[in-house]
C-alpha cells in the first residue's frame, strides 16, 4: 500500500499541500496502526481541477471500453482480496470472518452488477420525434462511512465509473486505508488519470469543500443523518444534485404465526452483525404481546451465545465498534433505556467479561420497549436490540411507521400473503419478507430522514446521469 500520508490526485500519490496528520487506530487494542493526513480545501481544489480536465474524454468512451475498465477493475481486486480483507478489520474492527464473507466480497457484487446494467443499458430511446438520452452528470463527489468502508465506496464508485463520470472520493478519516487500497487497486487496474481521484480529510473541512464545489455537479453522501444535513446546505448554493443514504431504526415485524424460535434468533443475530453498526440493522423486535415475554428469552439465549473479542480470533462473532465516540454513545444509550424503564434482559453497560481495553460493548437485549424511549427513537449503531409489543397487524405497521427514519424493514409470517400485505404498509425504501437477503441488482435506499436517492442495480446506475431531451431528432 502507497504511504498513507499521500492523496491520489491525477492518476499519481501527491503530498498534501500542507501536512496535518492524524493517527488510525485499530478498535481492538486502541493503538495507531497508520497515520494518514487531513486534506484542506487546497487539495479538494486540485483533485477536482483533475477530474474536470478528465470528463471530456471519459465522459465520451464507448460502452465497450468503461466494460474492458470494469472487468481490469475486478481483476486488481481480487488480487487484493485478502488484503482488503485485513485491512478492514484491522481499522474498524469487523471480525475476519465477516470481512472476507460481506465486507471485502460486497464490492465483487456491485462489480457484477454494475457491469450487468451497463452491458444492457438503453442510453438513447425515442418519443415521437424527440431523443430521450441519458448522460453523464459530470464530477461527482463522493462521500463514504467507516462502517462498511469498501463497500460504499464500490456502490458510488463503480456506477459512476460506468456512467462516464469523474469523481473526488473522500472516505471517512476513522477508516480511510481501505479506501487508500482501493485507489492502489483503480491505479493498477488503469482507470485513467483524473478520473478518480481521494482526498483524505474530516467532514468540517474536506466534506465541506466537496459539497460546496461549484466544480462538482453532484454529491453522493452516506452517513449520519445529521451530516447529511450538513452536506445538503453546503451543496445548496451551487444546485448540485445531491443523494445521501442516512440513519436508520429499521422495525423487525414478527407476525403471531411465524416460527417464534428461528425468527427471533435470525432478528438478533441480524441486529447484531458488524456489531450492530449497520444503517439498515433490524434494531426493534415487534412481537406480539402474547408472545412478548417468550421472545425475549430466546434473544437473550441467542445474545449470551455471541462470543465478542479480537476480530482475528477464530470464534469471534462480533468485534469492537469503530471509537471510543461511538462507545460512549452507545454506553449512554444502554444507560438511558436502563433508566427509562426498559426490561433489561442481558448486557448493559460495560465491556464484556476479559475484555479490558479495545472499544468492546456487551450484546444487549431490552424488553417492554415503548416506541417513545430514547433507544427506540435513536440511532445506536452498537449491538444494542430493542423489543416491542404490539397488539394486532395493524398496531405493529403503526409502531413500525412512527420513526423519522425509513431505510429499511423487516416482515416474517408463516403466511406469505400476509407478510406481503404487511410489507407493502412499511415506509421504508427496502422491507425484507421473511428473512430475505440483500438484492445487489435491487435498489438501496430510505424515505423521511433515511435519505432520498438510491444505490445499487441501475436504480443507482441512473443517479450518476442527467437526463436530456433533443427535440426535433426525428421528422414530425
Amino acid at each position: 500500500m502507497p504511504d498513507s500520508r499521500e492523496f491520489y490526485i491525477d492518476g499519481k500519490w501527491v503530498k498534501p499541500r500542507k501536512a496535518h496528520d492524524l493517527p488510525v487506530l485499530n478498535p481492538a487494542t486502541e493503538e495507531p496502526i497508520a497515520t494518514i493526513s487531513l486534506g484542506a480545501k487546497s487539495d479538494v481544489d486540485d483533485a477536482v481541477a483533475a477530474a474536470r480536465r478528465a470528463f471530456p474524454s471519459f465522459s465520451t468512451t464507448t460502452r465497450e471500453e468503461r466494460l474492458a475498465l470494469l472487468a481490469a477493475i475486478m481483476g486488481a481486486y481480487q488480487q487484493h482480496y485478502e488484503e482488503m480483507a485485513e485491512t478492514i478489520s484491522r481499522e474498524m474492527g469487523a471480525p475476519m470472518g465477516l470481512s472476507k464473507s460481506a465486507q471485502a466480497a460486497a464490492p465483487i457484487g456491485h462489480l457484477a452488477t454494475t457491469m450487468e446494467v451497463l452491458k444492457d443499458y438503453q442510453f438513447e430511446h425515442e418519443r415521437g420525434s424527440t431523443l430521450m438520452r441519458r448522460e453523464a452528470i459530470g464530477v461527482c463527489g463522493l462521500i463514504t462511512p467507516w462502517n462498511w468502508p469498501v463497500n460504499q465506496i464500490a456502490c458510488k464508485v463503480l456506477p459512476a465509473l460506468a456512467a462516464g463520470c469523474t469523481m473526488v472520493l473522500k472516505p471517512s478519516e476513522i477508516a480511510p486505508l481501505s479506501g487508500l487500497l482501493w485507489a492502489q487497486i483503480l491505479d493498477e487496474a488503469g482507470v485513467p488519470a483524473g478520473v478518480f481521484n481521494l482526498v483524505n480529510g474530516d467532514g468540517p473541512t474536506v466534506g465541506e469543500a466537496i459539497a460546496s464545489h461549484p466544480g462538482i455537479d453532484m454529491v453522493s453522501f452516506t452517513g449520519s443523518t445529521r451530516a447529511g444535513v450538513a452536506v445538503a446546505i453546503a451543496a445548496a448554493p451551487t444546485v448540485k444534485r445531491v443523494t445521501q443514504e442516512l440513519g436508520g431504526k429499521s422495525a423487525n415485524i414478527i407476525l403471531d404465526d411465524a416460527d417464534l424460535e428461528g425468527v427471533v434468533s435470525n432478528g438478533v443475530r441480524t441486529c447484531f452483525i458488524n456489531s450492530g453498526q449497520s444503517c439498515n440493522s433490524p434494531t426493534r423486535m415487534l412481537v406480539s404481546r402474547k408472545q412478548h415475554d417468550a421472545a425475549v428469552e430466546i434473544a437473550k439465549a441467542t445474545a449470551e451465545s455471541m462470543r465478542v473479542g479480537d476480530p482475528f480470533g477464530d470464534s469471534t462473532m462480533l468485534g469492537p465498534v469503530v471509537s471510543q465516540a461511538q462507545f460512549d454513545k452507545i454506553q449512554r444509550l444502554i444507560q438511558a433505556g436502563i433508566d427509562e424503564g426498559a426490561q433489561l434482559a442481558v448486557g448493559g453497560t460495560g465491556r464484556p467479561e476479559g475484555l479490558g481495553r479495545g472499544y468492546f460493548v456487551k450484546p444487549t437485549v431490552f424488553g417492554k420497549v415503548r416506541n417513545d424511549m430514547s433507544i427506540a427513537r435513536e440511532e445506536i449503531f452498537g449491538p444494542v436490540l430493542s423489543i416491542l409489543p404490539y397488539d394486532g397487524d395493524d398496531d405493529a405497521v403503526r409502531i413500525a411507521n412512527d420513526t423519522p427514519y425509513g431505510l429499511s424493514g423487516y416482515v416474517s409470517s408463516g403466511d406469505l400473503k400476509r407478510a406481503r400485505e404487511v410489507a407493502t404498509k412499511i415506509r421504508s425504501g427496502n422491507v425484507h419478507v421473511n428473512g430475505a437477503q440483500i438484492d445487489f441488482n435491487s435498489c438501496f435506499g430510505g424515505y423521511k430522514q433515511s435519505g432520498n436517492g438510491r444505490e445499487w442495480g441501475e436504480p443507482g446506475f441512473e443517479e450518476f446521469m442527467e437526463l436530456k431531451a433533443v427535440l426535433g431528432w426525428s421528422p414530425s
